[in-house]
């Protein structure tokens, strides 16, 4: 029987341990306890540091007697996805290049976090380099879905989206360029926040103008993941997107009567490809969203080649990102990265002009519909988990998808446009598994978009069949060696696990 504290939201922990109801020794212990108990049937986490943070929690207790000034994390243990830079711990992007691969500082968000009192505890698992929606690298093997861990978790935060459905840690990181916050939310019944470029302030992109890749937080609901968001925001010199952000506007939550919500929605957006069930599932929830709105009905959206422009824009990233690894050695890339770079080797300084004027006229299409509703909704995935042995889903209702990422389209046109968005957990669909609405904002408005999804999954909880779902925990607590049977070289090192 787990601790029955594991299942408190993060606001309420952070709430008793300010109160000197809980220490945060005690949460760090009982959350390794689950982590240790649990993550063998789901492969979700890669190195841990757990001597380190108990150092932490020990510091953070003794902060709370003295009665010293609280950040706004204080005590809570959180799962840094292992695409992201920790001082100290070892962080392996998924890639067979980097497994001993200890940085000297911590990823700008992650400092942040450590600043408002979070407490690393472990790595997350990702694909290689972040590269595509399903979890599984040749470092760490494949996490699986905790709904049924055959199935794929999705990615590429599919680590911290499995850690938080299960209760191994309250808050955890994600990056998203084409939908790795919201996709694995989606998938596992979790919330992943997209926020809009420069809320979350990351130097470490070596592109600096470039606004597909953010990082941000993934929560079990609502409320904590805007107390995250709160948590990471501000300015900072050496990110050039970054600007002076506020975040009493983001927490606490602000007060939003649903009634009065307009809502847009497109299963689609005229683009995408859907399988028909998720559409099937989609009508309903809009069906059932509609009754507690003013308003809600169909938009329609004109996103041009949106497909080519991701392609363009995604590869030209990579490249920055990745190019001189792929120069020196591209077989010790995956097949996903790799895909990138070709794309990018048959690009011109014409191709890259266009998808920005077209990437320019998709943001003003979808801005121009903010002023006739308040949030726009779709789905996050076209298509239920698939097993995580298949690599990607290479078609969608009988039609042949184009590439690796090509059925993340539903997410990566909302990129495109750099508006925020979230998933946000609502029932299982009609094969049992998590189904996620995708819930689009003004640009900037982040705090009001929380502020708006906390009411919709308030109303939605009304409902069992609408609320976030929950995995049978008690069904992952067993060794499943298959997960990391994709493994192919020498073990880590036993000081970094």
């Amino acid at each position: 029987m787990s601790n029955p504290l594991i299942a408190l939201s993060a606001v309420e922990l952070r709430r008793q341990i300010g109160r000197k109801q809980l220490s945060p020794v005690e949460v760090l212990d009982a959350y390794i306890e689950q982590m240790q108990t649990v993550n063998p049937g789901v492969n979700a986490l890669c190195a841990t540091d757990f001597d380190r943070a108990r150092e932490a929690a020990k510091a953070a207790e003794a902060a709370v007697m003295r009665g010293d000034n609280l950040g706004a994390l204080h005590g809570l243990p959180i799962g840094v996805k292992d695409l992201t830079e920790t001082a100290g711990l070892l962080t392996t992007f998924g890639n067979t290049a980097f497994t001993q691969h200890v940085p000297n500082t911590d990823n700008t968000m992650v400092a942040r976090l450590k600043a408002a009192g979070a407490i690393v505890a472990t790595k997350t698992n990702t694909p290689d380099m972040g590269a595509g929606a399903n979890t599984r690298n040749m470092v760490w093997g494949a996490t699986g879905n905790p709904f049924n861990p055959t199935l794929n978790a999705g990615g590429s935060s599919g680590g911290s989206a499995v850690a938080l459905a299960t209760d191994m840690l309250p808050l955890c990181t994600g990056t998203d360029v084409g939908g790795s916050l919201r996709i694995p939310a989606a998938m596992c019944g979790v919330v992943g926040l997209r926020a809009s470029p420069g809320m979350v302030p990351q130097h470490s992109r070596k592109l600096g103008w470039n606004v597909l890749n953010i990082a941000g937080p993934m929560a079990r609901n609502i409320a904590d993941t805007a107390l995250m968001l709160s948590a990471s925001m501000g300015h900072d010199p050496l990110d050039p997107l970054a600007f002076p952000s506020q975040p009493n506007r983001v927490w606490p939550l602000a007060e939003i009567d649903l009634s009065q919500l307009r809502i847009g929605y497109t299963a689609d957006f005229g683009c995408c490809l859907v399988d028909p069930m998720i559409r099937r599932v989609f009508a309903d929830r809009i069906k059932a969203i509609s009754s507690h709105v003013k308003s809600c009905e169909p938009v329609t959206l004109d996103f041009g080649d949106a497909d080519r422009a991701f392609d363009v824009l995604r590869a030209e990233g990579f490249l920055a990102q990745m190019g001189e690894q792929y120069a020196k050695d591209p077989d010790g890339l995956s097949p996903n990265v790799r895909a990138n770079m070709e794309i990018a080797q048959q690009l011109t300084l014409a191709d890259r002009a266009w998808a920005h004027l077209e990437q320019t006229r998709l943001m003003q299409t979808l801005a121009k519909q903010f002023a006739n509703y308040d949030l726009i909704l779709s789905p996050v995935t076209p298509v239920t988990p698939f097993p995580w042995q298949t690599l990607y889903a290479d078609a969608i209702d009988g039609k042949a998808t184009r590439n690796y990422y090509h059925w993340l389209a539903l997410t990566y046109v909302i990129t495109l446009s750099t508006h925020p968005a979230l998933s946000l957990p609502s029932g299982v669909d009609d094969a049992g598994m998590p189904f996620g609405l995708q819930l689009i904002g003004a640009l900037f408005q982040d705090g009001r978009l929380l502020a708006m999804a906390h009411a919709m999954e308030q109303a939605l909880a009304t409902n069992p069949a609408l609320a976030r779902p929950l995995p049978d925990v008690s069904e992952l607590q067993t060794d499943r060696a298959q997960l990391k049977s994709i493994v192919t070289h020498p073990p880590i090192s036993a000081a970094n696990q």
